[in-house]
């Protein structure tokens, strides 16, 4: 079985792994049929995600099909497409205990702090498996990412009150932009790059879209999307008294807090991590629907095999990229 491994920053090597064994009890073997890539892979082939060591197996935003299952599987079937749930928890800390499985004590996420989807086939649990045989395999792929805009505009509390500015429109502030948006509030996106303000225009009427503001306390909610401490160190400027700030992109290097600003604005700080298992249902449930379409995000596809040459250019600001695919037969 054809895997791929991160075996240091900016190197990937092909290798072959021993086929998976027929799936115990409780478990699934699924074939990967699609891939999203994202900041954490991105971030991860630079070395400057926090969460990953080498050698790793990258991939959790995953499209796949169902070959086998599992004693106990009722709710999947051979050909079943599913998006993935990618966070492995414990179910026993303090966090799973209270529902926030997201922040499970010894979570591990595929592709992260475990290898995850950059190969032919794998076990996995089938309760992190998510079918709906209606959507691609790419847009199943897509689910997961939703998911983290999602749980961040959950974590924010976000309603039709509320002025909302979101910094940053890669994949990741797209997610909370969808989420934003279901939830009625008037959205302002500040991002810096002319293609993904285009790209945000074109798709998402009555979203005001700049380049720069004024360090004006404007915003109710603040979300940093861009995972860049100077943003996230700068974010708060934007926020109103008694407003929230949330970080959704994660860096390795310190962000510094203008504290007396924030205690006079008696300002919240958050910080959004993951998704949680209830979100995935309802993000395949918009799509379905047609409320959310992440089709015009995917800018940029490859074959599994090209990939290794691929992520070099896509990482170039001059590629375009809105979100990027990788498709496996």
């Amino acid at each position: 079985m054809k895997s791929l491994t991160l075996t240091a920053p900016g190197r990937f090597e092909w290798s072959t792994l021993p086929e998976a064994d027929a799936p115990h009890a409780g478990e699934a073997l699924v074939a990967i049929r699609a891939i999203g890539i994202r900041g954490t892979d991105f971030s991860g082939y630079q070395g400057k995600m926090p969460f990953i060591e080498y050698p790793r197996i990258l991939g959790h935003e995953l499209g796949v099909e169902v070959l086998a299952v599992g004693e106990g599987v009722t709710q999947l079937r051979a050909g079943d497409r599913c998006s993935v749930e990618p966070y492995l928890n414990c179910g026993q800390c303090h966090a799973c205990r209270r529902g926030a499985t997201n922040c499970c004590e010894t979570l591990a996420v595929l592709g992260v702090h475990c290898d995850g989807g950059m190969r032919e086939r794998m076990i996995l649990p089938a309760a992190k498996l998510h079918p709906c045989n209606a959507l691609s395999f790419e847009q199943l792929a897509l689910v997961e990412t939703l998911g983290i805009g999602c749980h961040a505009v959950n974590r924010a509390a976000v309603s039709k009150e509320d002025d909302v500015l979101i910094i940053g429109a890669g994949p990741i502030g797209l997610t909370v932009l969808e989420f934003a948006r279901a939830a009625g509030a008037r959205i302002t996106v500040l991002e810096m790059s002319e293609t993904r303000r285009a790209f945000v225009t074109e798709n998402y009427a009555g979203v005001e879209v700049v380049a720069s503001l004024a360090d004006e306390p404007r915003f109710q909610i603040v979300f940093d999307a861009t995972g860049n401490p100077r943003s996230m160190s700068g974010a708060m400027r934007f926020a109103r008294f008694t407003g929230k700030v949330i970080y959704v992109g994660i860096t390795k290097e310190p962000v510094v807090i203008d504290d007396p600003l924030f205690h006079r604005r008696e300002l919240t700080l958050l910080a959004s991590r993951n998704a949680q298992s209830p979100d995935f249902p309802r993000i395949l449930a918009m799509i379905q629907s047609g409320q959310i379409d992440t089709r015009p995000w995917i800018s940029h596809r490859c074959d599994f095999g090209a990939l290794p040459e691929q992520m070099d250019a896509w990482l170039k600001p001059s590629s375009g990229v809105i979100k990027a695919v990788v498709g496996l037969t």
